[in-house]
């Protein structure tokens, strides 16, 4: 995902049965779906039962709505106020919306996000320039390493042509175009 689909996420994206997330109006305006890791169910589960309790909260105190697309509110003029559209990854706390002046809880800050990730890949050590972006590229380069064909991963990217997604496969060839090195055999 990238990290304003993360963001934005909204709790009915999240598919426990199936283990995907649905990510709505991602690059180019398109719907795509991406796997959910086994491993982050559990947490996941357990993040969203803390936020439901914050929401249920809000909404004992006439709050609870949050930001929806014009087109949206208009044809479902209660969902701002339903769990199912809540963010997974709320802010932590209330903000004024610049465009319709109301006080609400908004989506997560990306740019703490960005400066956690800078936090942490000085402290790792590692030389190498990096952004949260990174991690989808990681992602890609992983799922063809363990096999995955290339239209798979073309699809899970949400890449229009399979020339982008082509340039992940670089790393499968692993320097010297996977040539052992004859010193390597001693």
């Amino acid at each position: 995902m990238r990290l304003m689909e993360a963001v934005r996420l909204r709790v009915k994206d999240v598919d426990f049965s199936r283990n995907e997330i649905t990510i709505r109006d991602g690059k180019g305006q398109k719907d795509r779906v991406t796997v959910m890791p086994v491993t982050l169910v559990a947490p996941l589960k357990q993040h969203l039962a803390r936020v439901r309790l914050i929401h249920q909260q809000e909404l004992a105190e006439g709050r609870g709505d949050v930001y929806l697309p014009a087109a949206l509110s208009r044809k479902y003029p209660r969902a701002p106020w339903e769990w199912a559209w809540q963010y997974v990854f709320p802010a932590s706390g209330l903000s004024v919306d610049p465009r319709s002046q109301a006080v609400r809880r908004h989506h997560f800050d990306e740019k703490r996000i960005q400066r956690a990730f800078k936090r942490a890949l000085n402290a790792s050590g590692i030389a190498k320039p990096a952004t949260p972006h990174t991690w989808r590229h990681s992602f890609a380069t992983h799922l063809l390493e363990s096999g995955q064909d290339i239209r798979t991963v073309q699809e899970l990217l949400e890449h229009a042509d399979v020339k982008t997604t082509m340039i992940y496969t670089h790393v499968l060839n692993r320097g010297g175009l996977a040539v052992l090195s004859p010193l390597d055999r001693m």
